[in-house]
């Protein structure tokens, strides 16, 4: 078991330059990638890249929030001040579930319990861990398509730091975009569709020169930044969790919390087996529940997303429903589940929302919709008794406190540049946004 003192950078370390530079290999083919910014093997595998960091053992940097792991993250120096997840050891929710070792890791917006993402999304982890590695590999314009906390998360951290983004969301997630502080650098697009519509609108504005694809699941500092929320808890607990939940639409945050026990495990201090994965879908959209319930690695379009446009439309949690997540390409959560002997939940609306009354009773905080799925599971495995009464368990409240958000700060809603429909021409919107990457050089 690890102790915070032995974790911190001496004083004398001043930081940054501590940093230890990393490398980027291929899962799939095992092959080293020469550039640092690279998203895809040049071997044309179908595979993630994952960092690989010189400095094996975790060290604590001297900065509060996402940064305090700055070790394990790809960027040289840390863009602050910046918000982090807060673990703490639950009370009232274990009390509920029978649980004697319950932690909760919130991103969110929780001042009382330090928590200070403004955007109420772990989202925001990625986002400023992106933004900072862009700016480190030579400035381009990221360009995101979001469901809607993401969009929102690179939404707050372009306002706060003034950096540009290009944004392709559904139409229907426009409300739920919005900022703290007011922006003047987001080219917003609304798609008249869903959340694979506006991805491949993004995919289309990438190439506009100036402009780069952020990546998504391939983005090695999105998956490392969610990756941090692994690490908070492993230094808070002094040890692994035994079981890690969280509700999943790409799945990206759990293979980033697989890939940040493999280092966690790798470092020695903080146990020998990776925490079992507990992944949950919102019904009526679960393709992933759905192949892995048969342990298959691929999705089959008919078997697990038969009619998806109207189940899109049924859930509680919309960013819960990507159609083409990174569950089969090599080192995806197929492959994270298999590692770690993981289950599969599909939650209803019903049990999502009753999870969401019992967490705001239980904690006193209101949780985004997708932690509430994955509080829905938790209480699903307590049930059935797959996990232990005395287990260590983490829950990953994905975000929250967005009603603290709309007491403590003014909200700017965003308003889009340009609304397209799915399908249509899009060289308008190309003109408009090769004009409005000009004005950034």
């Amino acid at each position: 078991m690890a102790s915070t003192s032995e974790l911190k950078i001496s004083a004398s370390c001043n930081g940054p330059c501590a940093i230890p530079r990393y490398r980027l290999r291929c899962v799939g083919g095992g092959e080293t990638i020469p550039d640092s910014s690279a998203q895809s093997c040049p071997g044309g595998h179908d595979s993630l890249l994952r960092t690989e960091y010189s400095r094996r053992r975790l060290r604590l940097a001297p900065y509060t929030g996402i940064f305090r792991y700055l070790c394990w993250l790809p960027v040289s120096r840390p863009l602050l001040p910046s918000g982090g997840a807060i673990t703490y050891k639950s009370s009232g929710l274990a009390r509920e579930l029978g649980l004697s070792r319950l932690y909760l890791s919130f991103s969110g917006y929780w001042p009382e319990r330090g928590a200070a993402l403004a955007t109420g999304s772990f989202k925001e982890l990625e986002a400023l861990v992106t933004m900072q590695r862009l700016k480190e590999c030579g400035g381009q314009i990221p360009v995101i398509a979001s469901a809607g906390n993401t969009g929102r998360a690179f939404a707050g951290i372009s306002a706060q730091y003034r950096r540009p983004v290009v944004i392709a969301v559904p139409e229907t997630a426009i409300p739920r975009l919005w900022t703290t502080t007011p922006a003047h650098d987001i080219f917003l697009v609304a798609v008249k569709g869903d959340y694979t519509d506006a991805i491949a609108v993004s995919t289309t504005l990438a190439a506009v020169p100036g402009c780069v694809p952020e990546g998504g699941a391939k983005n090695v500092a999105r998956r490392d930044g969610m990756g941090t929320v692994m690490l908070d808890a492993a230094v808070t607990i002094g040890h692994m969790p035994d079981h890690y939940f969280q509700a999943v639409g790409s799945g990206t945050g759990a293979i980033a919390a697989w890939e940040a026990a493999l280092r966690l495990k790798s470092d020695g201090r903080f146990g020998a087996v990776l925490p079992r994965l507990h992944c949950a879908q919102n019904e009526p959209f679960t393709p992933m529940v759905s192949a892995w319930q048969q342990r298959r690695r691929n999705l089959d379009q008919v078997t697990d997303m038969p009619d998806a446009s109207h189940a899109v439309q049924e859930v509680m949690s919309p960013v819960l429903t990507n159609r083409k997540p990174p569950y089969a390409i090599a080192g995806g959560l197929y492959d994270a589940l298999c590692a770690t002997n993981g289950e599969m939940y599909a939650v209803s609306n019903t049990s999502g929302r009753a999870a969401e009354k019992l967490i705001r009773d239980a904690e006193g905080i209101d949780p985004d919709p997708a932690a509430a799925v994955a509080a829905a599971a938790l209480m699903q495995a307590a049930e059935a008794k797959t996990i232990g009464r005395d287990d260590t368990i983490l829950l990953n409240i994905t975000g929250g406190g967005y009603e603290r958000i709309r007491e403590d700060f003014p909200q700017y809603p965003l308003e889009p540049a340009a609304t397209v429909r799915a399908g249509d021409p899009v060289d308008g919107l190309v003109a408009g946004l090769k004009n409005w990457v000009v004005h950034y050089g």
